[in-house]
């Protein structure tokens, strides 16, 4: 997400940081790297514009110019500009004095709605809410079943009345429905359109005004680059949408849409899609997203994805056994399990503070997902005896493991290494208050 926008500006900020005082030609340079930066990851033009006179103005004044931290001073005023661009955070959705709260769902076809229903569904589940998807999607053929397929995953039902019933008609049941039932939210699956397709705009516009909806979502594929403007802009016309939720931002992705629709709409990003599980649905935050682009990592971020998936009585099991080493390979495939749960790799390194810097000095830090599956995979092929006693296995076990995990012993081989290499690294936490030392050094067993 960002990367090419991020690498860049952080490139800016340290040959600034070199540079000591500040020229206004210093500056001007600058500014015209920081504009390129932009247009290269497809920020509408007119916000670029803006946004670099805004920059401009503030950089070049003298009291920047003459204090000898000049060059933290354009990146704060960079980090600041930013997280105005990207507006107010997206803050809790709103709900009806009385349920059903009712969620419509909009946007073009083939940017994510069906599956995005699904993550609001799971993040309302999660508090403590009882959801139900409605699907009016009569056009396109087995979209009803997709959403069923949805609904399933997410354990949450779906109302449909088939394809032969006009989406008014289908949310008016699915409201008098959900009251008789105790259902707490509506989420109203749309049917994908064009802004320019009148016919279909009308149609939703009817299924607005018969829902009365608290929220009007606009699904937003943050792939679509400069032309999300220009979506942005009519469905807000026709709808005046409430917020976007931006999806596949952990794709090969520029980011322009998230830095264009929010000046030029005024509406707030509410959601970031940041992968395909369901559950990988994050609440847009303006200042994490801010820190994440210039380089600063996002901690908060991290900190909650961890809380949400680790489960606090395993760890406190966990840190019990570490304490006491008895650390064995049923404990290393539960932290498999959890690190695997909390989304791709790459992403939690990314919100690590200074992983930029390290990146600039060292390289790409890269991350073998295949590798963290090929561990789990060995582990599984383990009798319970050789997880609880790894120290047993030698050549004939380790052939055997190797041909039922579908690895090869070469494998087997270094998971085992990697794992007494773990065993020593918690024996000398374990001793460290003891000895008044400092810990060894260890590579993660999924990093390159």
């Amino acid at each position: 997400m960002f990367e090419s926008l991020s690498e860049k500006l952080q490139n800016l900020f340290q040959q600034l940081g070199r540079k000591g005082r500040l020229t206004e030609a210093d500056v001007t340079e600058a500014v015209r790297q920081i504009r390129l930066a932009l247009l290269e990851a497809d920020v509408n033009y007119r916000v670029v514009k803006e946004f670099i006179a805004r920059i401009k103005e503030q950089a070049v004044g003298e009291e920047v110019l003459s204090g000898l931290n000049a060059a933290q001073h354009v990146v704060k005023i960079v980090r600041d500009e930013l997280q105005a661009l990207l507006g107010d955070n997206g803050g809790p959705l709103a709900n009806a004095p009385k349920p059903p709260t009712a969620y419509l769902v909009v946007g073009l076809q083939g940017g994510g709605k069906t599956t995005t229903c699904g993550k609001l569904a799971a993040h309302l589940r999660k508090g403590g809410h009882r959801p139900l998807l409605v699907a009016t999607d009569v056009a396109r053929p087995a979209a009803i079943q997709q959403l069923q397929v949805v609904g399933e995953a997410v354990k949450t039902p779906v109302f449909q009345l088939g394809t032969r019933v006009s989406p008014v008609d289908i949310v008016r049941a699915a409201l008098a429905h959900a009251r008789e039932q105790g259902f707490t939210h509506l989420i109203v699956d749309t049917a994908g359109r064009l802004h320019v397709d009148d016919v279909l705009m009308d149609e939703v516009v009817a299924v607005r005004d018969a829902v009365a909806p608290q929220e009007i979502l606009l699904v937003l594929d943050a792939m679509t680059g400069q032309d999300a403007v220009n979506v942005a802009e009519q469905f807000n016309a026709r709808l005046e949408i409430s917020g976007f939720i931006l999806t596949k931002l952990d794709g090969d992705t520029r980011g322009g849409a998230a830095l264009s629709i929010r000046s030029v709409t005024g509406k707030p990003i509410r959601f970031l899609g940041v992968g395909e599980k369901y559950d990988a649905l994050e609440t847009f935050h303006a200042d994490r997203l801010t820190s994440r682009i210039i380089g600063m990592g996002d901690v908060l971020s991290l900190i909650e994805r961890v809380e949400s998936t680790v489960d606090a009585d395993q760890a406190a099991a966990l840190e019990k056994k570490l304490r006491a080493r008895q650390f064995d390979m049923n404990d290393l495939a539960q932290q498999l399990e959890q690190v695997t749960r909390m989304g791709p790799l790459d992403q939690l390194m990314d919100m690590l503070p200074g992983m930029a810097q390290m990146k600039r000095d060292m390289g790409p830090v890269q991350v073998d997902a295949k590798r963290l599956a090929r561990m789990r995979a060995i582990i599984s092929s383990m009798t319970a005896e050789e997880r609880r006693h790894p120290e047993i296995i030698r050549g004939s076990r380790r052939r055997r493991i190797a041909a039922g995990s579908g690895t090869n012993v070469q494998d087997v081989n270094m998971l085992m290494k990697q794992f007494e290499q773990m065993q020593e690294l918690i024996g000398q936490f374990a001793g460290m208050e003891k000895r008044g030392g400092k810990p060894g050094t260890f590579k993660l067993p999924f990093m390159r």
